[in-house]
C-alpha cells in the first residue's frame, strides 16, 4: 500500500455524500457527528438479529483521506484527513463503536485497513472504493466498487483531438496508480481516434492536491506548445485557471468546472454516485449483501448502463460535428464489444500490449491491471 495515493477517490466521494440522504433515511435514527478518535482495535461487534452483515446499525461511516470541506453534514459519521495506514483502522473501529454497521472506505489506499476491519467485524459491511480485493475468496461482508472512469475520459479525448492546433495535449496526474494510467491511455486513444497526429505530454506531481506543483506542471506543458490540458488531480481549479489564462483549452475531471474556463472549456467527466450508493445501502439493509454483486469487485460501465462517471457539458467551442463524433463513439462503447481499449493497443515502443491483441475486448479487470502507457504518450511512468 502506498501512502497518500487515494486522494482522487476521496474527492469523488466527498462531492457526493449528499446523495446518500435517501439511503440514510432508510436507517431511521442516525448519528450526525464527525469522528476524530477511537480505539485502535475495538472489540469485535456482536452479530445482528438477522445474522446478515450490515443490518441493525444506527449509522453509516465514511472515511476520507483529505479534508471534509465541500458537502453538508448529513446523518452520516464522517472522518476527514484519515491517512492510508493503521489510523484508518482506528477510525473505522471508532465508527463501529458508535453504531455504524456500514462503512464506506473512499480512498484507493484504504483497502488494507478496510480488509482488517471487515475481518474483525463480520457483522459490519465494509465497501472500499476503487481498489481490488485479490485472492480466490472475497469476505462475506466486504466488496469494492468503481466505474469505468476511462470511458468518458476517452470521449473527452475526442474533443481534445479535434480542438488542438498543435497536436500537443497535456495531462497532469498525481501518481502512476492503475486508475491514472487507464485514464491517460484512454485520453490519448480517444484523441488518436480522430487525430492520429495527436500526442499527450504527461507530468506527474506526486501529490493529489498541491497548487504550487500544479502551476509548475501547467506552465511546463504550455511552454512546450500544449494547447489542451486535462488532469487527474484531487483539486482541479489551479490547472484549469492557468490554462484559461493562457488562452488554451481545458478538459475537466471530477466535476463540471466550465465556469472557471468560459472560453476554453471543452468538456470533461464527473461523478454521479447517488444511485449506486443508494442501491448498495438498500441491498445491505435488506440483508442481501452476502452473495450480491456488491460482495465482490463490482465494476460498471457504459455497456452495463449505469456508469457513475459521466460526461460533463460541452463548452461553446465544441462543434456540432465533434459532438456527433463523441455521440457515435459513446454508442459504440455501450455495445457488448465496446471498449476504449479494444485491440490492438500498442505500448510506447510500438509493440502490442499483451492482452490487448487485435480484436480482443479486454475485461474491466484486465484494464485495471494495465501498467504501461500507450503509443502516442510522451513521458515515462516513474519507477517509484
Amino acid at each position: 500500500m502506498t501512502t497518500n495515493q487515494g486522494g482522487d477517490s476521496d474527492m469523488r466521494a466527498r462531492r457526493v455524500v449528499w446523495a446518500l440522504s435517501a439511503a440514510v433515511a432508510l436507517l431511521g435514527a442516525a448519528c450526525s457527528s464527525n469522528v476524530s478518535s477511537g480505539s485502535a482495535s475495538g472489540p469485535s461487534s456482536s452479530s445482528s438479529a438477522t445474522g446478515a452483515p450490515g443490518v441493525g446499525g444506527t449509522a453509516i461511516g465514511f472515511i476520507f483521506v483529505g479534508p471534509k470541506n465541500d458537502y453538508p453534514n448529513l446523518k452520516v459519521l464522517t472522518a476527514e484527513n484519515v491517512p492510508e495506514d493503521d489510523n484508518a483502522t482506528r477510525v473505522m473501529n471508532s465508527m463501529i463503536s458508535q453504531g455504524a454497521k456500514i462503512i464506506f472506505a473512499t480512498s484507493y489506499g484504504h483497502l488494507n485497513p478496510a480488509e482488517a476491519v471487515a475481518a474483525q467485524h463480520p457483522d459490519v459491511v465494509v465497501v472500499q472504493q476503487g481498489n481490488i480485493i485479490t485472492g480466490t475468496v472475497t469476505p462475506k461482508n466486504m466488496g469494492t466498487y468503481f466505474g469505468t472512469v476511462y470511458e468518458p475520459v476517452y470521449l473527452a479525448g475526442i474533443a481534445a483531438g479535434k480542438a488542438t492546433k498543435t497536436n500537443k495535449l497535456g495531462y497532469v496526474y498525481a501518481f502512476p496508480i492503475s486508475q491514472s494510467i487507464d485514464n491517460i491511455d484512454a485520453f490519448e486513444l480517444g484523441a488518436q481516434s480522430v487525430n492520429p497526429q495527436a500526442k499527450t505530454y504527461v507530468v506527474n506531481t506526486s501529490a493529489w492536491c498541491d497548487p504550487g506543483k500544479q502551476t509548475l506542471a501547467a506552465s511546463s506543458l504550455l511552454s512546450q506548445g500544449v494547447d489542451v490540458i486535462t488532469q487527474h488531480q484531487d483539486c482541479t481549479a489551479t490547472i484549469i485557471k492557468a490554462t484559461e489564462a493562457a488562452g488554451k483549452y481545458s478538459v475537466g475531471y471530477h466535476a463540471d468546472a466550465s465556469t472557471l474556463a468560459p472560453k476554453g472549456w471543452l468538456t470533461g467527466s464527473q461523478w454521479n454516485w447517488g444511485p449506486l450508493y443508494t442501491d448498495i445501502v438498500k441491498t445491505i439493509l435488506a440483508g442481501n449483501f452476502t452473495g450480491s454483486k456488491y460482495n465482490a469487485n463490482y465494476r460498471v460501465g457504459l455497456k452495463t448502463g449505469d456508469n457513475p462517471f459521466v460526461q460533463s457539458p460541452f463548452g461553446p467551442s465544441v462543434s456540432d460535428a465533434t459532438k456527433q463524433l463523441i455521440a457515435t463513439a459513446k454508442a459504440a462503447l455501450s455495445q457488448p464489444d465496446g471498449s476504449p481499449f479494444k485491440g490492438p493497443a500498442y505500448d510506447q515502443s510500438g509493440k502490442v500490449i499483451p492482452g490487448f491483441e487485435a480484436g480482443v475486448v479486454p475485461s474491466y479487470a484486465t484494464i485495471e491491471n494495465l501498467t504501461t502507457f500507450v503509443q502516442g504518450i510522451v513521458g515515462q511512468i516513474p519507477k517509484s
